[in-house]
């Protein structure tokens, strides 16, 4: 019989009692006033029997749509991509799986390196000088390199793309709101950052320029020149890509950002229904200093040999408070290890040939939606994703699909109201062909019934 848990014993509980010196549960409150006290009973079921309880688990967990079952046309920041099945393997080993910080670099080496490879392929990607050992996910590590460009640059104005992931924007404001940095939404146009107005917006107390590259319509922006426009005033470029359309496009290293974030879950980390993911965070020699988080270091020991350390932490328990650049005490160091994992299977080419799929697919799905009638919006190079006007409740459209076992696309009028009807569907290289055929008719179908019933 599998014993998830022990329940304590009612002579557990007389012991611990009599160790404290009480005589029952009760006693323990008896300092609280009864008036404040909760009389009733909890609005819970019932307690089950272990064996009952994981059938009702099992069935709910049933009720979801998982990409197993379905074709998802899903992403909008979290992905369905192919993930090499030695990733499970190599981070099911219990000297991982059980790994906490190592901060003892002498039984930690195997963690300590692994690290090191991630931050390794990170900044190879990214096009940056380092890499960090990771974050806790995407929208956090934008966050904190808004901190740090504030507080590099002494400046208290952030500017952010509307084309930036809407959840990445609200984790931005909600670091920035405890500094008394003021955050100012920059305003896209045809999808992509508005550069007048930008430039426009842009004075010398612009700490930095946040754009997304491919930002949240699945749209690459101009880095070079938001990059151009933020120098101008000693501010910081700070781009937050993902790190598979780096393989296929130039990376933001190579178009002058100071900061390049992101999230690895592309590579081998599954969407797990929104995380936990692992985020990244990448910059030059000039702001190393100021990293968030931990970076880990090759070195040599006494006797000459290769060893690995952690080395430049930012955060406040290791230097004066106020000193402190970064709260953040920990990194996903699992998630990060997964990632390495899957990019060293994939190797260069591999990631190279999956990020043209997504190019090659995404934009084969632009033609047969154009084909049937839909309004693609939005001109200019993309990846991965685009937006698709449907001219219907997007909501009401995917439950339809649903039933036809497709996950459809991120309904943009949740967050935008400019794209009411309009859907942001997701081609990853686990598309097929017939799949794609398939949503399309499926979704033509749908739309059509769904006009005919309003009519």
């Amino acid at each position: 019989m599998k014993h998830r848990y022990l329940p304590m014993t009612e002579q557990d509980q007389k012991e611990m009692l009599e160790t404290i010196g009480v005589s029952s549960v009760d006693e323990l409150f008896a300092d609280i006033p009864e008036r404040v006290r909760f009389q009733g009973e909890y609005n819970i079921k019932p307690a089950k029997t272990e064996s009952a309880l994981l059938k009702e688990l099992a069935g709910l967990a049933k009720k979801n749509a998982n990409t197993d079952e379905y074709a998802s046309f899903l992403g909008a920041g979290v992905y369905d991509h192919y993930k090499p099945v030695v990733v499970d393997h190599v981070i099911s080993r219990s000297e991982f799986y059980t790994a906490y910080t190592p901060y003892q670099p002498e039984i930690s080496q195997g963690e300590l390196q692994a690290i090191f490879e991630f931050q390794t392929m990170i900044a190879e990607l990214t096009g940056m000088d380092l890499a960090n050992s990771s974050m806790y996910d995407g929208g956090t590590a934008l966050a904190e390199a808004g901190m740090l460009a504030a507080g590099s640059t002494r400046k208290s104005k952030i500017l952010v793309s509307e084309a930036v992931h809407p959840i990445a924007k609200d984790v931005v404001k909600t670091y920035a709101y405890g500094q008394s940095i003021e955050v100012v939404e920059v305003k896209a146009t045809n999808g992509v950052t508005d550069l007048a107005e930008l430039e426009a917006q842009i004075d010398d107390n612009t700490a930095a320029v946040m754009v997304q590259y491919p930002n949240f319509y699945g749209q690459l922006e101009d880095v070079t020149k938001v990059s151009e426009l933020v120098h101008a005033v000693k501010g910081l470029s700070i781009v937050s890509s993902n790190p598979l359309a780096l393989a296929s496009i130039t990376p933001p290293g190579k178009m002058g950002a100071d900061i390049t974030v992101g999230d690895a879950q592309p590579f081998g980390i599954p969407e797990s229904f929104g995380g936990p993911h692992c985020g990244y965070f990448a910059t030059t020699k000039k702001l190393m200093r100021k990293v968030p988080g931990r970076l880990v270091g090759e070195t040599l020991d006494e006797e000459g040999r290769r060893g690995y350390v952690l080395t430049l932490q930012a955060r406040e328990q290791h230097i004066r408070r106020e000193k402190a650049t970064s709260n953040i005490c920990s990194n996903q160091a699992l998630n990060a290890l997964a990632a390495s994992v899957a990019m060293t299977a994939l190797g260069k080419q591999g990631i190279r040939e999956m990020a043209s799929q997504n190019i090659v697919k995404t934009y084969y799905a632009k033609q047969q939606f154009e084909a049937a009638g839909f309004t693609v919006a939005f001109d200019g190079a993309h990846f991965n994703e685009i937006v698709v006007d449907v001219k219907t409740n997007v909501t009401a459209l995917n439950k339809l699909l649903l039933a036809q076992g497709f996950i459809g696309g991120f309904d943009l009028g949740r967050v935008d109201e400019k794209l009411q009807n309009h859907t942001l569907v997701c081609v990853t290289e686990q598309r097929t062909k017939e799949e794609i055929d398939a949503f399309v008719q499926a979704t033509a179908a749908q739309v059509a019934e769904m006009e005919a019933h309003h009519a």
